[in-house]
């Protein structure tokens, strides 16, 4: 792969899009080279002496080689398969180590919608780097927002916007799941959750399923909801309403029938869980998937 960069200019349409890419690239820095690049534009070029502040985010990857990342929040070392993801207005400043150079790929991105997704806990200033390994889907990413950004077609940006939501959502699902990687819970929360799907009516005794895979339902609950991001009864209810929208839609039986095939204590308990989860009554719901 050879060296690429570009910065971009954005149209008020891209910044209403809520994700809009600023810049993009690829680069590959021999062991004793000078860094930064003095190619970089003004407003992305800087000494390791003064350091920088950026008005986007930005995520680089570092594929090979070493180096060191520095920001308000102390130094952190820099390996083959690290993310280093930067906060618009926050000092900092990274580069290879001489002795082994590095190879980066990067993207700048802003937007309102970008705002909120960043503010997900796995995204924080005092931990910036994300040793997440060398990852082809990772890579991958990468490498089609350089093919988007090198030609410039019509809707290019909205195109990229999708791939950098993509990237977001493979980080935080890499740091939910690092807690449960190779541990006998998640094996445990994935036959609850089947046992659940396969049997929605009856409802799962989860004291008892905890007892048989010999933990306790404080643990089972606190860690199901870790894995998930809902209670273990939360799960069942929800799994609950998206069949009885399909038995609303298509069995023919009544609201009363379908809240006790249900397991509901009450038809007016089954209403009221019903417009929380899905922001209409059964009755009005059901008159509306009328044919």
């Amino acid at each position: 792969m050879e060296d690429f960069f570009k910065y971009l200019a954005t149209s008020e349409e891209d910044h209403e899009w809520g994700i809009f890419l600023n810049s993009t690239g690829r680069l590959h820095v021999p062991a004793g080279s000078p860094y930064p690049s003095d190619r970089h534009p003004a407003g992305y070029f800087y000494t390791w002496e003064e350091g920088r502040r950026l008005r986007e985010y930005q995520i680089n990857y570092i594929i090979d080689g070493a180096g060191v990342y520095e920001n308000s929040q102390g130094q952190f070392r820099i390996s083959p398969g690290t993310l280093m993801i930067t906060f618009p207005g926050e000092w900092h400043r990274y580069m290879p180590l001489k002795s082994a150079g590095w190879t980066e790929m990067y993207i700048g991105f802003n937007g309102s919608i970008v705002q909120k997704l960043m503010s997900y806990p796995q995204f924080n200033l005092g931990q910036p780097v994300i040793q997440i390994g060398n990852k082809e889907d990772i890579l991958d990413i990468y490498l089609k927002i350089i093919d988007l950004v090198k030609t410039e077609q019509p809707g290019f940006q909205q195109i990229a916007s999708g791939l950098v939501v993509k990237l977001l959502g493979t980080i935080v699902a890499f740091e939910k799941q690092k807690g449960f990687t190779g541990k006998h819970i998640a094996a445990v929360i994935e036959d609850a959750c089947f046992i659940m799907r396969k049997d929605v009516i009856r409802n799962l005794d989860l004291e008892e399923f905890a007892s048989r895979n010999h933990i306790s339902y404080s643990y089972l609950r606190r860690m199901f909801k870790k894995y998930t991001g809902v209670s273990p009864l939360q799960y069942q209810m929800q799994l609950k309403i998206i069949l009885a929208r399909e038995m609303l839609t298509n069995s023919g039986k009544s609201i009363k029938e379908i809240s006790y095939d249900l397991g509901f204590e009450s038809i007016h308990y089954f209403s009221r869980l019903f417009k929380d989860k899905v922001g209409t009554s059964p009755s009005v719901f059901c008159r509306s998937h009328q044919g």
